[in-house]
C-alpha cells in the first residue's frame, strides 16, 4: 500500500511506513500496481451511475473520469451491505482538511504533498523524507479481467482451483473481452497528455525534475503471457489453466481483435464517407472479412445484426447507435399523442401471430477458435407453434461463445418485437430520432418500443417495434471445447533400435526397445517388422517421444561397478531434456542412457549431473559405466557424433520370439494415426540377439597351481536375483 499504512484496528495511526523507501537515493522511481475500480455498476437502470448519467460500463469517458473520482477517491463502502444498498460514505478528513490522506486513488496529491505520519491520529510535528515531486510513478501492473463489470474490481481473477477465486462485484461470469479493453485505454490515456482522452491536469510536471508524475511509457499491462497463442489455451492437456484463460487478464489473443467503433470508423472512411459518428459503438470484432466488391450499406449489415446497432441520420451525420441505447426522456400518455384524422385512433398496437415469428435462429460465421473454419450457433425456443428458421451468414470471425448470444439475442429481439405501435406526436418532439427508445403508457399499460419510421407531414407520425432492454444483455454462453488439431506432419520420424538388457523389472527378457524421434509428435510412432519387404506386423507402439541425441566429445574407456569421476562428455539433444539427481535416485534406476560405439554395441550408463552449457546441449559427469552388464560394449574411444538415447517409459517394447533372434529383420515404423503405406513411414533393417539373454561374463577369477595343474575359479554374475545377501552364489 504505497499510500500509507491505516490498521482498521481503532488506533487511528497513520503511517507512510514506505516513505523512507521512495525517498531513497537508490531508488528510482515509485512502482505501483494499479488495479482501481473505474466503475459501480450494476445489472438494470436503477443503479446510482446509471442515474448520474452514464450509460454504459464501456463508455471511455466514464471510466476515465473515474481515475479521480468515485470509489477510493471521493466514498467508500463501509461493508458488504453498504455496497449491495449503495450506501456511500464520503472520504474525509475532519481533523486536518486532508481527505487524499485516505485516497489510495489520489497519487496526483500525494505526490505534491508532504507527508506528515499520524500516531494515534495526531499529525506529527515534521514529515517523513518524502520530497513531494521527487520521484515518478511506474505503474507496474494495470489490468482487468475479461469478464463483465470487470471495472468493478479489477483486481480479482478466475479460477476455481484457488482459494481466491472470485468474480468483480456484481458481475454475472461472462466473458467480456470488450471491458477488459476499454478499462486498460481509459487508464493509460487518462495520464497520457498527448492522448485526446488525458485527464486535464492530472499528470503534472515536477518542479523539481521537469518530468511528469506518471510515466506513460512505464505504464505496463498484465498479462501478456510467454506461452505462444493458440497453443495456449486450448492444449489444457500441456497448461492445465488454460481454462481460466476465457475469463482472465490475459490480452494473448485479444489485442489482435478490432473495437467495433475503430472498425466502422475504418470502414466508412475507405469507402469515402467522412460525416459520420461511431462514437457510441461498443463491442469487440475478432476478424471481418469483405471478400467481395459491395456497397457500405451492404459491408455494414452483418454488423448491424452481430452486434444490434442501427445507422440513422442525425445532425447531417450518420450515426451509429446501438437499439435501445437512446431514450426518449419522458414517458408518452394518450395526453402526449396527436389526432390526425378525425376518424383515426390515437394509436394503433399490432401483436404478430406467433406463427409468423421464428422458432430458432441460425448463424454461420467464421470460427476463430477453430482455425476458422465454419462454424454454426443456433438459439431456440422449446415452446410455441412456430416452426419458421431464421438463418443469416456473418462473414465476422467469433468464437463460439460470442456466436451463440448474438443467435439467442437475435431470436428473442423477434419475439420482443412482435408488437408494432403507431401514433403521433406534436412537432414539439422534434428530437425524437429513429433508434430511440419510448416508454409508451397507453391504454392502461406500459410498454418500451423502439422508433423505427418517422414521417414529418405536420404531426410526426411514428412506427415502433416493441423492445425489451434485457434482450441486449447478452449473457455467456459455455464455450464448446474442442481437441486441437493435429500439427502439420512433414517428413519421416527418427528411430533407434536397441538391442540391450531390459531396464525395467516389468519386462521379459526378450524384449526389444525402439526409441522415436519426430517434431512436431505426430502423438505416437507405430512399429511394424517383417523378414521381406511385405506383409508386415505390428509389433510396437512409441506413445512418446523419446529423448535422442548425439555426443560432442569422445568418450574414452572407463572403470566398471565405479563412479567414473575423471570422465566428462557434452551430448546436442535433439529432443527430450537432461537434469541431475542424487546418488540415491541413480541407484533407484535414475538418468539412465545408452550410447552406441562404431560397432553397434550400446553401453549403459548411468550420470549423476547434467549441466546445461548451451542450447539443448548438457555436459553429463559423474558416470557409471557398463550398466546391466553392457561393459562389453566398453571400447577405447566412442567417436563423436555417437547416437545417445535417454532409456525411460517413452521407449517402445517389442516383444520378441526366440526364432527371431540374430534374424536380420527390416523394421518399418511412421506416425501411428496414417497408414502402413503412406510416405512418411520410414524403413530400417535391425537384428536383435537377446541381450537379456546372453550369461554376464564372470567376476573376481582367481587362479592356483598345483602341480602340473592349473585351477581356474570365479565368482557367477547375473542379472536377475544378485543382491541377496543369505547365498554364496548368486542363481543360474
Amino acid at each position: 500500500e504505497f499510500f500509507g499504512h491505516q490498521p482498521q484496528d481503532g488506533s487511528n495511526d497513520v503511517y507512510f511506513h514506505l516513505d523512507p523507501l521512495w525517498s531513497s537515493a537508490s531508488i528510482d522511481a515509485i512502482g505501483i500496481d494499479v488495479y482501481w475500480p473505474l466503475a459501480d455498476w450494476r445489472d438494470g437502470r436503477g443503479h446510482l451511475d446509471y442515474q448520474a448519467g452514464a450509460r454504459s460500463i464501456y463508455d471511455l469517458a466514464y471510466l476515465r473520469a473515474n481515475t479521480q473520482a468515485g470509489e477510493g477517491f471521493d466514498w467508500f463502502y463501509a461493508s458488504q451491505t453498504a455496497r449491495d444498498a449503495q450506501t456511500r460514505t464520503a472520504i474525509a478528513d475532519g481533523a486536518y482538511g486532508k481527505p487524499w490522506v485516505f485516497r489510495y486513488k489520489d497519487i496526483k496529491s500525494w505526490w505534491l504533498n508532504a507527508h506528515y505520519n499520524r500516531p494515534g491520529g495526531g499529525e506529527s510535528a515534521s514529515p517523513t523524507g518524502w520530497v513531494p515531486q521527487s520521484k515518478p510513478f511506474w505503474f507496474m501492473e494495470i489490468g482487468c479481467p475479461a469478464v463483465d463489470k470487470g471495472a468493478n474490481q479489477p483486481n480479482v481473477f478466475v479460477d476455481p482451483k484457488s482459494a481466491e477465486n472470485s468474480l468483480p462485484y456484481y458481475s454475472r461470469g461472462h466473458r467480456d473481452d470488450l471491458m477488459q479493453a476499454r478499462y486498460s485505454r481509459a487508464l493509460r490515456t487518462a495520464f497520457d497528455t498527448t492522448s485526446s482522452g488525458y485527464v486535464t491536469g492530472l499528470n503534472p510536471v515536477s518542479a523539481l525534475t521537469g518530468a511528469r508524475m506518471v510515466s506513460v511509457d512505464k505504464i505496463f499491462v498484465y498479462c501478456w503471457d510467454a506461452r505462444p497463442h493458440p497453443s495456449f489455451p486450448n492444449e489444457t492437456g500441456v497448461w492445465a489453466d488454460g481454462a481460466n484463460w476465457p475469463l482472465g487478464h490475459w490480452i494473448n489473443g485479444r489485442l489482435e481483435s478490432a473495437d467495433l467503433a475503430d472498425l466502422v470508423r475504418l470502414m466508412m472512411a475507405d469507402y469515402g464517407f467522412s460525416s459520420f459518428d461511431a462514437s457510441k459503438l461498443n463491442g469487440v470484432v475478432p476478424g471481418y472479412a469483405i471478400d467481395r466488391v459491395m456497397a457500405a450499406r451492404d459491408a455494414l449489415q452483418p454488423l448491424e445484426l452481430a452486434y444490434f446497432f442501427d445507422s440513422i441520420e442525425s445532425g447531417g451525420k450518420i450515426a451509429f447507435r446501438h437499439r435501445g441505447a437512446s431514450a426518449w426522456p419522458v414517458t408518452i400518455n394518450e395526453d402526449g399523442l396527436v389526432e390526425t384524422r378525425a376518424e383515426a385512433a390515437l394509436s394503433t398496437l399490432t401483436r404478430g401471430q406467433e406463427t409468423e415469428l421464428p422458432a430458432s435462429a441460425k448463424i454461420r460465421f467464421i470460427a476463430a477458435d477453430d482455425e476458422y473454419r465454419q462454424g454454426v450457433a443456433e438459439a431456440r425456443r422449446l415452446i410455441g407453434a412456430s416452426g419458421r428458421v431464421a438463418e443469416a451468414d456473418l462473414a465476422i470471425a467469433l468464437d463460439d461463445s460470442l456466436a451463440g448470444s448474438i443467435a439467442e439475442t437475435w431470436l428473442f429481439e423477434a419475439w420482443a418485437a412482435r408488437e408494432r405501435a403507431k401514433f403521433a406526436l406534436p412537432p414539439s418532439a422534434l428530437a425524437l430520432e429513429p433508434g430511440d427508445a419510448v416508454a409508451l403508457s397507453i391504454g392502461g399499460r406500459a410498454r418500451d418500443v423502439r422508433v423505427t419510421d418517422l414521417t414529418d407531414s405536420g404531426p410526426r407520425e411514428i412506427e415502433a417495434l416493441g423492445l425489451d432492454f434485457d434482450v441486449y444483455e447478452r449473457g455467456g454462453l459455455p464455450a464448446r471445447t474442442s481437441s486441437p488439431s493435429a500439427p502439420v506432419q512433414i517428413g519421416q520420424p527418427a528411430a533407434a533400435f536397441l538391442d540391450i538388457p531390459p531396464f525395467a523389472a516389468s519386462d521379459g527378457e526378450l524384449t526389444g526397445y525402439v526409441a522415436a524421434l519426430q517434431k512436431p509428435w505426430p502423438g505416437a510412432v507405430a512399429v511394424y517388422s517383417s523378414p521381406v519387404t511385405s506383409g508386415y506386423r505390428f509389433r510396437a507402439l512409441c506413445s512418446a517421444s523419446a529423448g535422442m541425441g548425439v555426443t560432442l566429445d569422445a568418450l574414452s574407456a572407463g572403470p566398471v561397478a565405479l563412479f567414473d569421476r575423471k570422465a566428462r562428455f557434452r551430448v546436442k539433444m535433439t529432443g527430450g531434456a537432461l537434469q541431475s539427481c542424487d546418488e540415491a535416485t541413480l541407484f533407484g534406476g535414475a538418468n539412465m542412457a545408452a550410447i552406441r560405439n562404431a560397432a553397434g554395441a550400446w553401453e549403459v550408463i548411468q550420470y549423476l549431473n547434467a549441466a546445461l552449457v548451451a542450447p539443448e546441449t548438457y555436459e553429463l559427469t559423474g558416470l557409471l559405466r557398463g550398466q546391466l552388464g553392457t561393459d562389453s560394449a566398453i571400447v577405447a574411444s566412442v567417436a563423436v557424433g555417437a547416437m545417445f538415447v535417454t532409456l525411460d517409459g517413452a521407449l517402445g517394447r517389442v516383444a520378441l520370439d526366440y526364432s527371431e533372434l540374430g534374424a536380420a529383420l527390416n523394421w518399418r515404423y511412421g506416425p501411428a494415426n496414417r497408414d502402413i503405406g503412406d510416405a512418411s513411414y520410414a524403413v530400417t533393417p535391425a537384428t536383435f540377439r537377446g541381450a537379456g539373454l546372453r550369461p554376464l561374463s564372470p567376476a573376481h577369477v582367481r587362479g592356483a597351481r598345483s602341480g602340473g595343474d592349473l585351477t581356474i575359479a570365479w565368482k557367477r554374475r547375473t542379472r536377475v536375483g544378485g543382491d541377496a545377501w543369505d547365498v554364496l552364489e548368486v542363481p543360474l
